[in-house]
């Protein structure tokens, strides 16, 4: 056995399905081993979107994406994918190619230090020098990466490693990092504290972040939310911890969030953050979460509590375990009159839309979209206006709501939307992006061709690179610069190209015709909707 056989032999250990990825020199031998496995590899039209896939996929199945591509340009290349993954703790395993060891330093052929390159946005990386290492290091990339606050792990594997024979191979059953143990457990004095500021409070709010999520923590957080009735508000990427509908979600919170959701934790005695970093598009203003309220922050991340706002009593550990320790405790508490006030708010602060009906209005079809997907259906959005529609109208069911919250990257949707329905074949799957973002992943149809991925994808298009236009018109006095997407291709003629089926819509008139037949097809489906360039987020 060698280096590359023993690299295949760890990832069927780890019971992985499928490692999206771009050959190259670099990587062959990998790729020459795979052949004999039963793991499916999808060849990705550029290495970004395997790291995009490999996310999409872990996002669906709870366990790290693979994703594996060459030295140099391809492991670049795939840096953003990794950056991505990072900013919203996904756990992806990324392994690289890498020259011979013995050419390390020497600026050879494509040679990059790429694991120094990534060194800010890994939870960690490995340069693999010795073929005997490979089991011990992808059993602990497996453990880092999806354990703690989970993310990225890069493994670099130069082609003479690759190469090598192994002594033996043996998988190990366990991993043992000295230096690495995360706190799951919370300490049971601070859960005691929570629990009695939950008695004296009496405007509490949970503001559920990413983290929620990423432990599957969504059912104990809801069952707590229901059995005390306290409201719920999420960050973007918190989406998802409660139906949309629930009497006692008030919506997403931060510079683009609900006002009313705002409204709800400003006015707030009882602030209880979990899973959620305190971060800038959530909360602009982190002084306005800690005067005259309790802040309760929860994260597995000792390092994010207090980093943006200081808490009143920090809780470290995993938000699955605490919310079952909230729930086996037992205290009284009457938020009646709060929930009430947050009704009218919600009333009250409901956003006025006057859309043209000459276009199709994104909030309008948003949500007679996503009412009509079926109860635990994957909506991708991607990033620009496209994304802040999509937080703020998409009704989600028992689903999932995906997208790039921290790092923001546009060309997300399209390469995760197929990592999620390879993984979920069953589940329905919808990518919603804007003309620039479609633009920046439109390769990819041919990936879903080749591999006969029923893709549903629908580009709202406003020939106009809209979040940045809509910047330069409140900054800038409709001074624009280098927004105007003329010269984009007919979208028509492309699905045309990757054998889609296409369908355009103008105007809300035919809306519910033109989803019913979208979803209900079972061949892939690109549908274009014309948006007022003018038109505004909110």
């Amino acid at each position: 056995m060698n280096g590359a056989d023993a690299i295949v032999k760890c990832l069927e250990a780890e019971d992985v399905k499928v490692v999206f990825g771009y050959p190259g020199v670099a990587i062959c031998p990998f790729y020459n081993s795979i052949l004999e496995s039963e793991i499916r590899t999808v060849l990705i039209r550029t290495e970004q979107n395997a790291a995009h896939a490999a996310s999409g996929m872990a996002r669906l199945t709870d366990r790290p994406g693979v994703c594996a591509v060459t030295s140099g340009p391809g492991a670049t290349n795939v840096i953003t994918g990794v950056a991505t993954a990072f900013a919203d703790s996904i756990p992806l395993i990324v392994i690289t190619g890498q020259v011979n060891s013995e050419l390390l330093g020497s600026d050879v052929f494509q040679e990059a230090d790429i694991t120094g390159a990534v060194e800010s946005f890994v939870k960690y990386s490995y340069l693999v020098k010795n073929v005997n290492d490979i089991p011990r290091v992808f059993k602990e990339a497996f453990h880092i990466a999806n354990t703690g606050r989970k993310g990225p792990v890069l493994i670099d594997v130069p082609i003479d490693i690759q190469n090598a024979s192994l002594s033996r191979f043996r998988y190990p059953e366990e991993v043992n990092i000295r230096t690495y143990k995360p706190t799951v457990k919370g300490h049971a004095v601070q859960i005691k504290k929570v629990l009695g500021e939950l008695k004296r409070a009496r405007r509490p709010i949970i503001c559920a972040g990413g983290g929620v999520l990423l432990s599957q923590a969504q059912g104990e957080l809801r069952t707590f939310s229901e059995k005390y009735h306290i409201p719920v508000v999420s960050t973007m990427m918190g989406i998802g911890v409660m139906p949309t509908r629930h009497p006692l979600y008030f919506g997403m919170v931060g510079n683009n969030g609900k006002p009313y959701a705002n409204c709800a934790m400003n006015e707030s005695d009882l602030l209880i953050m979990v899973g959620a970093r305190v971060a800038d598009r959530a909360v602009s203003q982190p002084d306005l979460i800690t005067n005259g309220k309790v802040l309760v922050h929860i994260d597995v991340d000792p390092a994010e509590i207090g980093k943006n706002a200081g808490p009143t009593i920090p809780l470290v550990g995993d938000a699955k375990c605490i919310f079952q320790d909230f729930l086996r405790e037992e205290f009284q508490g009457d938020y009646e009159d709060w929930i009430v006030t947050l009704n009218r708010y919600r009333e009250e602060l409901k956003p006025r839309r006057s859309p043209k009906p000459s276009f199709v209005d994104p909030a309008a079809f948003i949500t007679m979209l996503s009412e009509k997907m079926e109860e635990d259906a994957v909506y991708v959005a991607d990033v620009g206006q496209n994304q802040i529609w999509s937080c703020g109208y998409t009704v989600v069911k028992e689903g999932k709501f995906l997208t790039s919250g921290g790092m923001g990257t546009m060309g997300y949707s399209i390469p995760a939307a197929m990592g999620a329905k390879i993984a979920c074949p069953n589940r329905q799957v919808v990518a919603v992006c804007g003309d620039g973002s479609f633009q920046m992943s439109m390769m990819e149809l041919a990936t879903y061709r080749q591999h006969h991925v029923p893709a549903k994808i629908i580009v709202l298009k406003n020939n106009y690179l809209g979040m940045v236009r809509e910047y330069q018109h409140y900054t800038y006095k409709d001074h624009y610069s280098v927004v105007d997407l003329s010269g984009s291709p007919d979208l028509e003629k492309l699905a045309a190209a990757y054998d889609f089926d296409f369908c355009r819509l103008e105007n809300m008139d035919r809306a519910e015709e033109a989803i019913d037949a979208f979803l209900g097809s079972d061949r892939s489906v690109l549908m274009e909707c014309l948006i007022d360039p003018m038109d505004l987020v909110k």
